[in-house]
């Protein structure tokens, strides 16, 4: 359950970076180059949880 989790979690934070990249705000209006790293960040952060996600995904499945 905890693994679904993640990649819904993932998937969170890709949406909130890609929002923090159109809409340059995050709790504060931020300037073009932070909004863009921060974007940036939060969009990588999102893959790595995904990635980690699914390879325990498999590597559960590959235990039973």
């Amino acid at each position: 359950m905890f693994n679904w989790l993640s990649l819904v979690t993932g998937l969170f934070y890709i949406v909130l970076g890609i929002v923090v990249i159109i809409y340059k705000f995050f709790f504060t209006i931020l300037e073009p180059a932070i909004a863009y790293a921060l974007g940036a960040v939060l969009i990588i952060y999102g893959i790595f949880r995904i990635y980690r996600a699914v390879s325990k995904i498999k590597q559960s499945r590959d235990e039973e």
